[in-house]
């Protein structure tokens, strides 16, 4: 006679998704107290340096989240209420109507973690109880312990790096470590712009701010290294030590193929280039920006296969970064190899995490950092954490699977946010309770020894220790 008894575990309790025993030690005892680490996220320095106090959940919460922004749409609300004029009474409503309908969207998970780890709710979101929900979030914002800052410290956040434009002033940072800020605050330099020439009017008009910061003027092609190197120090002397990168692909080019001076000059009179001089003078240029990366001893960040702004519409309407980009099917491996040898043949390839959005790339990334890890550094060159659309469970674990297959799982660097929301920490409590529950599994099926004091060790160089040491803040 079969059991018709259903065990039930319940949501969000203290083992939530830890599987066995192992995997609840792992987690309790070696990961759950440690400090973050979160070196690539999206959140504005000034409201982290002037200590924000939020209005409302819903500004904290859903304001600049294209990951909700998503789902609501999906289930058809109207724009009103996402990125609307809508009140953020309104727009929390809509946002709790819409959470009962992301079960096995990494959402649900999220924002049922957020709400307890914040603010001790248990409660389901859901239309019913948004009303109270709203108000006892937003009464709690008021309180100091709620401003930007204490959001950071009730995660125990150490060190946070934003992403910053080599124009930025880095007046926030200044302001934040005159202060003595915690957590610390540090810039990351993203220089995309210094490269994104398919526009030949919007880029000019970019070189002329960076021409104002510098204070000279930039006519040439040596001037735009000249400036970049200008900001590179900069941002070296106000505690910068990554660059990142949101790219499509690496290209790969013979060098000297075409001029970038000839090719800067045709800009400068407005003219637009072909397809291939446009992918060179992006070649050329992160080629030179990789080369004073490694002087400074910078770790640099390549985020890879985003196919962004595909809805024209939308684009023209909200602009970018609004929820209408998606994984892209860009050839990785040949460009990347190459680009990496090139830095590498002359002794000039920095400390670099490499970030994949197309899972189908999970192994060709897994296996190019071996290529390059020379010995000079610990996990010198890394496979960065499941990125955007892969920052859920199953895109960490085939990760962390693709990397302990073919590397060194117990060099990784771990978990960052790249999130735009002070509420998004409890991110890093997901990734490790994810990666104790693997190894956790590893240990009930023989694969692994039982080990806790050796495990336990892996498990917190992974959470904390390695970021702290490679990074070197």
């Amino acid at each position: 006679m079969f059991s018709t008894a259903i065990t039930k575990k319940s949501f969000l309790c203290d083992d939530f998704l830890l599987e066995s025993e192992f995997a609840k030690l792992l987690y309790h005892q070696y990961a759950k107290g440690l400090p973050i680490i979160d070196y690539h996220n999206h959140l504005s320095p000034q409201e982290i340096a002037e200590n924000k106090q939020f209005r409302s959940i819903s500004e904290v919460w859903l304001a600049g989240d294209h990951y909700k922004w998503r789902a609501m749409r999906t289930l058809g609300i109207d724009e009103k209420f996402i990125t609307g004029n809508a009140s953020d009474q309104e727009k929390f409503q809509k946002w709790a109507e819409t959470v009962p309908y992301t079960l096995r969207n990494p959402l649900y998970h999220w924002t049922h973690l957020e709400l307890k780890r914040y603010f001790g709710i248990d409660a389901l979101l859901n239309s019913e109880n948004a009303h109270e929900i709203y108000f006892q979030t937003t009464e709690a914002l008021q309180e100091h312990a709620f401003r930007a800052q204490g959001l950071l410290q009730q995660m125990n956040v150490e060190v946070v790096c934003s992403t910053d434009d080599p124009i930025d002033s880095l007046e926030f940072h200044k302001l934040s470590q005159k202060n003595a800020v915690v957590p610390k605050l540090f810039p990351a330099f993203r220089p995309d712009k210094a490269f994104a020439v398919e526009n030949p009017k919007t880029y000019m008009a970019y070189v002329g701010k960076l021409s104002d910061v510098v204070g000279f003027g930039i006519n040439n092609y040596s001037d735009l290294l000249q400036a970049l190197q200008n900001r590179v120090d900069f941002f070296a002397a106000h505690g910068c030590t990554i660059s990142d990168h949101g790219l499509e692909q690496l290209y790969v080019f013979k060098l000297g193929k075409y001029s970038p001076d000839l090719l800067f000059q045709k800009l400068l009179y407005g003219q637009t280039l072909g397809e291939e001089e446009i992918n060179y003078f992006k070649f050329h240029t992160l080629l030179e920006l990789c080369k004073m990366y490694h002087a400074k001893g910078w770790v640099q960040q390549f985020h890879l296969g985003a196919l962004r702004n595909t809805n024209e519409r939308m684009l023209s309407k909200l602009g970018p970064d609004t929820g209408f980009d998606s994984i892209g099917d860009y050839p990785q491996a040949l460009g990347l190899a190459s680009f990496l040898n090139l830095l590498d043949s002359t002794d000039q390839l920095t400390k670099t995490i490499l970030y994949n959005l197309n899972p189908a790339y999970n192994e060709v990334l897994a296996t190019m950092i071996g290529n390059f890890n020379d010995g000079s550094v610990k996990g010198k060159i890394q496979f960065g954490s499941g990125w955007w659309f892969l920052d859920q469970k199953d895109g960490m674990e085939k990760q962390i699977n693709a990397l302990s297959n073919m590397g060194l799982l117990s060099c990784f660097v771990g978990m960052l946010t790249d999130s735009r929301s002070f509420l998004s920490f409890p991110r890093h409590e997901y990734f490790r309770r994810v990666l104790c529950n693997l190894i956790g599994r590893d240990v009930d099926k023989g694969e692994l020894p039982a080990d806790e004091k050796w495990l336990g060790k892996i498990i917190s160089d992974i959470s904390y220790y390695n970021a702290k040491a490679y990074f070197n803040f």
